[in-house]
């Protein structure tokens, strides 16, 4: 007496092998399920009686990194009343050619995978059969944000989809979670969403754009608004970078190009220079007072920045103090650079102590945007933004998660 058994084979645990092949490429299983009664589809009554045979190729997983086809012995059963039907079986759904444990293969991966073009390749099939798969997947899988949380962060990525040139990230301000995309940065578009979505936001983070300021205040009349901190900084830092283009221009040629090639050196903490790039500024500061004066007040803002990092949730009215402060300093040299620099302070200057006051930034904003551009990348860019903000979407609800179900 021979006893048969077979390794379990994942999609196959309830199949009989009757046969294996071993062809070029791969391997061609030959099965069939065991016979059982069947309830008829029209009767209800119970019947095991074959009617005949069909083979079905099936294309399954790959068993040993070697594609692997079925050849599946498929019953019809027939019942007393006449009628025909298929058995029952956990191979494959009515007219797919591929088998259920591909199909769930495929949707693990496309939902994980870095494009549709490799998960293709992947799995031996078409791209567009991948993106087919990606759309009936994506969508219910997404969880949908019903109400925005309290505290919420907006900024703009550049996304070139059939929607537009920039589209518009919201984010959850406590915990960095990715919660939506819209489709352009419109003022319409981001006040539309908000009054629909965000009854109980208190609070947004976002950079110093005056259309989605003017989009908060409509929809949520006055939340507490705060600037992100990179995005006011770097009106002081530009300011030096003008002024720094504009005197290296009397300097003599072989200057010039040096202090444009050694530049870093104006914006790096002075505590940070090494002997000889602490050399290099000394040199460009004493061929000019006003990049002197300049330099000066950068690192007089840095100082009432990292100072205000410390003190700002208990001592705002220092903060302010000291802020203006600055601005008298600015006034005081007289540098036009720095006095346009100051102005958009001042038009900010609420946003700008509220980042202090609340302790937040934009700065996980900036992260998401970064792997935003990553996907868009690997996938060689979007034509459609609703898959790439299904993709991206799903990509961060996703991404800690080795092991999930897919229909």
């Amino acid at each position: 007496m021979y006893v048969y058994s077979n390794m379990p084979i994942p999609g196959l645990q309830k199949a009989i092998i009757k046969k294996s092949e071993e062809v070029e490429g791969g391997f061609h299983l030959h099965v069939e399920l065991p016979r059982k009664n069947h309830r008829c589809k029209d009767c209800g009554e119970w019947t095991d009686r074959i009617h005949d045979y069909r083979i079905q190729k099936i294309q399954h997983l790959k068993i040993f990194e070697r594609t692997t086809s079925l050849f599946y012995r498929k019953r019809r059963y027939r019942c007393r009343c006449g009628k025909r039907f298929f058995e029952d079986n956990d191979l494959v759904e009515r007219y797919q050619r591929h088998s259920k444990e591909w199909n769930q293969a495929l949707g693990l991966r496309v939902i994980q995978g870095k494009n549709f073009k490799d998960t293709a390749d992947l799995f031996r099939t078409s791209p567009t059969t991948v993106m087919r798969r990606f759309d009936e997947l994506a969508m219910p899988m997404l969880e949908k944000v019903e109400t925005l949380p309290p505290v919420i962060a907006i900024d703009e990525y550049k996304g070139d989809t059939s929607a537009g040139k920039y589209q518009v990230v919201i984010a959850d301000g406590d915990t960095g979670q990715l919660l939506d995309i819209l489709p352009d940065r419109s003022v319409d578009t981001v006040r539309d969403y908000l009054r629909e979505k965000g009854s109980e936001v208190e609070m947004v983070i976002m950079d110093m754009s005056h259309a989605f300021k003017s989009a908060v205040q409509k929809a949520l009349g006055s939340p507490i608004i705060v600037a992100d901190r990179f995005h006011f900084c770097r009106y002081i830092y530009w300011a030096l970078e003008r002024v720094r283009r504009r005197v290296q221009k009397e300097f003599h040629h072989y200057d010039r190009k040096q202090c444009k090639r050694k530049k870093h050196v104006f914006y790096k903490r002075e505590e940070n220079l090494t002997e000889r790039q602490r050399w290099h500024l000394e040199r460009y500061l004493s061929m000019s007072e006003d990049m002197r004066t300049s330099y000066e007040l950068k690192e007089s803002f840095r100082e009432w920045f990292e100072r205000a990092k410390n003190i700002g949730v208990e001592q705002p009215s220092q903060v302010k103090k000291e802020l203006h402060n600055f601005y008298k300093q600015v006034e005081k040299a007289g540098v036009w650079e720095f006095m346009q620099g100051i102005n958009t302070l001042k038009n900010w200057q609420k946003e700008i102590l509220n980042s202090f006051t609340f302790n937040y930034s934009n700065g996980f904003v900036e992260g998401l945007n970064n792997q935003t551009k990553v996907i868009k990348r690997n996938a060689f860019g979007f034509r459609r933004y609703d898959r790439l903000r299904l993709k991206v979407l799903l990509h961060h609800q996703y991404k800690h998660i080795r092991n999930f179900q897919v229909g």
